[in-house]
């Protein structure tokens, strides 16, 4: 905010935004107006006059794709006023949805994503346990309930379905649910459109359309494959992830952690658990996967100037590679190797490769492209 006019806070509903912009908006004169609010979208009636009005304030606009129209006016406004920390703006969707209105505002405004709640926030206070069967929105893992938590991320699918996707044009809510369900078993996967396609009865294109909207909106993650010249068959389709373990379980009907345990997909759950972390504490870093038609296999690779990073995650206390791991790391010749397991503390496996716990990886992660 000291540095632009403008600051967007990004990232899924019920992430924490509007929570941690009122504690921001107690530090100086500020206004907070909620866009899904009648009363307060009845003050922007007059959007310029009223804005006008509260110039020396630090504005907050929650729920900023609710009015796009906002976006021409608030760079007339920031290019009158010629000052930083004008406006916070808070979204559900992502700097790429949101684009097309905000264009105009290029070089007035910095983006900031904030995630559900990660590890390394809350690990003195619950298991992984619980983190993996709950996941990181706060109101699912607060209550220390486990009905109710679950009922909790039942209901948020539900209403995301039914009314937040409603303001993007163009999608039919059965075939998302349906999407969205199939995507849950397919967690961690290599997606194929024309399955899904076939499955649901539309097109390809429909398909890539919904699965834009879901990685959008910040449900799904979409991960390239590494295509380093290895000189191998790489599977080029990219794979695909829900970002929140516990949305996961919920689509899934996995109500604890004994359920998961025995669910084909839990292997898939836990590297969505490590994969939600690292983007949420490296955003600018390019995370891809690696496979090859042979079946030379690892789950990430993180590129830092012309060296990587392999990382493989297993959800086992005895973690091992199998001849496939070996395979991919060689071909990838990485700089460092980690595997992640759900321990306390990790030790050497390998010359080169490391057994981690999650908390471990981001420290160590931090410090290699530091």
């Amino acid at each position: 905010m000291k540095q632009n006019p403008v600051t967007a806070i990004i990232g899924p509903r019920q992430s924490g935004k509007s929570t941690l912009a009122k504690q921001l908006l107690k530090e100086v004169d500020s206004l907070y107006l909620d866009l899904e609010k009648p009363s307060d979208l009845q003050k922007l009636e007059d959007p310029e006059w009223f804005l006008t009005s509260q110039k020396n304030k630090l504005i907050c606009l929650d729920e900023i794709q609710r009015k796009p129209e906002l976006f021409p006016l608030l760079r007339s406004l920031t290019d009158e006023w010629e000052k930083n920390g004008s406006f916070l703006i808070l979204g559900s969707a992502s700097r790429d949805l949101l684009r097309q209105s905000s264009e105009s505002l290029a070089g007035r405004i910095s983006y900031k994503t904030l995630y559900p709640l990660t590890w390394d926030e809350i690990e003195t206070e619950f298991t992984q346990e619980d983190y993996l069967v709950k996941g990181g929105f706060p109101r699912s893992l607060l209550n220390d309930d486990i009905n109710i938590s679950f009922d909790w991320r039942q209901d948020f699918t539900t209403t995301f379905l039914e009314r937040d996707l409603l303001q993007w044009a163009g999608f039919s809510i059965k075939t998302m649910r349906n999407l969205w369900h199939m995507l849950a078993h397919l967690n961690g996967q290599v997606v194929n459109y024309s399955m899904l396609g076939r499955s649901l009865d539309v097109s390809n294109v429909t398909v890539k359309n919904y699965i834009e909207l879901l990685e959008s909106t910040f449900m799904v993650a979409i991960l390239p494959p590494f295509l380093k010249n290895t000189g191998k068959r790489i599977i080029k389709n990219p794979k695909i992830y829900l970002t929140d373990t516990g949305i996961t379980n919920s689509l899934l009907k996995i109500r604890n952690f004994e359920q998961m345990t025995g669910h084909p997909v839990f292997g898939h759950i836990w590297e969505s658990l490590v994969l939600i972390n690292l983007k949420a504490h490296f955003p600018q870093m390019n995370i891809s996967f690696y496979r090859t038609q042979n079946g030379a296999e690892v789950d990430f690779v993180i590129e830092y100037g012309i060296k990587s990073v392999a990382i493989e995650c297993k959800a086992s206390k005895a973690p091992s590679l199998s001849k496939g791991n070996y395979n991919a790391i060689n071909d990838i010749d990485p700089a460092k190797t980690f595997v992640v397991a759900p321990v306390n503390k990790g030790w050497p496996m390998k010359n080169g490769i490391d057994v981690v716990s999650v908390s471990e990886l981001i420290s160590q992660i931090g410090q290699i492209i530091q």
